[in-house]
Protein backbone atom coordinates (compact mmCIF):
# COMPACT_ATOMS: atom_id res chain seq x y z
CA UNK A 1 0.00 0.00 0.00
CA UNK A 2 1.66 3.22 -0.94
CA UNK A 3 1.56 5.75 1.73
CA UNK A 4 3.01 9.63 1.99
CA UNK A 5 3.11 11.48 4.86
CA UNK A 6 3.26 15.29 5.10
CA UNK A 7 4.54 17.31 8.15
CA UNK A 8 6.44 20.37 9.22
CA UNK A 9 4.03 22.98 8.26
CA UNK A 10 3.01 25.64 11.10
CA UNK A 11 2.45 29.26 11.96
CA UNK A 12 5.29 31.27 10.33
CA UNK A 13 5.79 34.91 9.94
CA UNK A 14 6.15 36.70 6.56
CA UNK A 15 10.02 36.05 5.31
CA UNK A 16 10.31 32.95 7.61
CA UNK A 17 10.96 29.83 6.33
CA UNK A 18 9.75 26.43 6.87
CA UNK A 19 11.20 22.84 5.54
CA UNK A 20 8.40 20.54 4.79
CA UNK A 21 9.10 16.57 4.88
CA UNK A 22 6.77 13.91 2.95
CA UNK A 23 7.65 10.39 3.70
CA UNK A 24 6.95 7.86 1.55
CA UNK A 25 6.48 3.68 1.33
CA UNK A 26 4.99 1.23 -0.20
CA UNK A 27 6.15 2.05 -4.11
CA UNK A 28 6.94 -0.87 -6.20
CA UNK A 29 7.51 1.46 -9.03
CA UNK A 30 10.89 1.28 -10.79
CA UNK A 31 10.81 5.21 -11.51
CA UNK A 32 8.48 7.62 -10.20
CA UNK A 33 7.99 11.18 -9.62
CA UNK A 34 6.84 13.23 -6.35
CA UNK A 35 5.03 16.32 -6.29
CA UNK A 36 4.42 18.96 -3.85
CA UNK A 37 0.97 20.99 -4.12
CA UNK A 38 -1.31 23.45 -2.05
CA UNK A 39 -4.40 24.51 -1.91
CA UNK A 40 -5.51 27.45 0.20
CA UNK A 41 -9.31 28.16 1.11
CA UNK A 42 -11.70 28.92 -2.14
CA UNK A 43 -8.59 28.14 -4.81
CA UNK A 44 -8.40 25.11 -7.38
CA UNK A 45 -4.75 22.95 -5.88
CA UNK A 46 -2.29 23.90 -7.71
CA UNK A 47 1.68 22.50 -8.10
CA UNK A 48 4.60 23.99 -6.45
CA UNK A 49 7.49 21.67 -6.94
CA UNK A 50 8.27 18.16 -8.41
CA UNK A 51 11.64 15.82 -8.57
CA UNK A 52 11.47 12.71 -10.51
CA UNK A 53 13.65 9.50 -9.06
CA UNK A 54 15.36 8.55 -12.27
CA UNK A 55 17.78 11.32 -12.41
CA UNK A 56 16.94 13.06 -9.60
CA UNK A 57 15.26 16.16 -11.91
CA UNK A 58 13.58 19.11 -10.14
CA UNK A 59 10.92 21.07 -11.67
CA UNK A 60 8.86 23.97 -10.52
CA UNK A 61 5.67 26.35 -10.85
CA UNK A 62 6.73 29.96 -11.64
CA UNK A 63 5.13 31.31 -8.89
CA UNK A 64 8.19 29.51 -6.39
CA UNK A 65 10.70 29.06 -8.82
CA UNK A 66 13.79 30.91 -6.40
CA UNK A 67 11.73 30.49 -3.40
CA UNK A 68 10.85 26.92 -2.82
CA UNK A 69 13.94 24.13 -3.33
CA UNK A 70 12.93 20.46 -3.42
CA UNK A 71 15.47 17.36 -2.92
CA UNK A 72 15.06 13.75 -1.73
CA UNK A 73 16.57 11.44 1.04
CA UNK A 74 16.38 8.20 -1.21
CA UNK A 75 17.90 6.14 2.29
CA UNK A 76 14.79 7.90 4.33
CA UNK A 77 12.21 7.41 1.72
CA UNK A 78 11.64 11.29 2.15
CA UNK A 79 11.03 13.96 0.06
CA UNK A 80 11.55 17.65 1.52
CA UNK A 81 10.14 21.09 0.46
CA UNK A 82 12.49 24.10 1.56
CA UNK A 83 10.06 27.49 1.63
CA UNK A 84 12.39 30.62 1.80
CA UNK A 85 10.75 34.27 2.30
CA UNK A 86 7.34 33.41 2.64
CA UNK A 87 4.46 35.28 2.01
CA UNK A 88 1.03 35.49 3.20
CA UNK A 89 0.13 34.52 -0.18
CA UNK A 90 1.82 30.84 0.76
CA UNK A 91 -0.37 29.98 3.48
CA UNK A 92 -2.15 26.82 2.19
CA UNK A 93 -2.85 23.13 2.85
CA UNK A 94 0.44 21.76 1.31
CA UNK A 95 0.05 18.39 0.02
CA UNK A 96 2.78 15.79 -1.52
CA UNK A 97 1.75 13.37 -4.49
CA UNK A 98 3.35 10.63 -5.78
CA UNK A 99 3.00 9.19 -9.79
CA UNK A 100 4.32 5.87 -10.87
CA UNK A 101 5.95 6.21 -14.06
CA UNK A 102 9.02 5.39 -17.11
CA UNK A 103 10.74 8.05 -18.35
CA UNK A 104 8.69 10.35 -15.84
CA UNK A 105 7.58 14.29 -17.89
CA UNK A 106 7.74 16.97 -15.98
CA UNK A 107 4.36 17.73 -14.75
CA UNK A 108 2.81 19.70 -12.42
CA UNK A 109 -0.56 18.73 -12.90
CA UNK A 110 -2.83 17.17 -10.57
CA UNK A 111 -5.11 15.01 -11.82
CA UNK A 112 -1.91 13.25 -13.16
CA UNK A 113 -0.73 12.02 -9.69
CA UNK A 114 -2.57 8.97 -7.94
CA UNK A 115 -1.42 8.60 -4.35
CA UNK A 116 -1.53 11.53 -1.95
CA UNK A 117 -0.89 12.35 1.39
CA UNK A 118 -3.24 13.89 3.99
CA UNK A 119 -1.92 17.30 3.83
CA UNK A 120 0.09 20.11 5.83
CA UNK A 121 -1.15 23.48 6.99
CA UNK A 122 0.99 26.41 6.21
CA UNK A 123 0.22 29.89 7.38
CA UNK A 124 2.13 32.86 7.03
CA UNK A 125 1.27 35.78 9.12
CA UNK A 126 2.10 39.33 7.92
Amino acid sequence: EVQLVESGGGLVQAGGSLRLSCAFSGFSFRDYAIGWFRQAPGKEREGVAGISSADGSTYYADSVKGQFTINSDNAKNTVYLQMNSLKPEDTATYYCAARGCSWCLETLIPYEYDYWGQGTQVTVSS
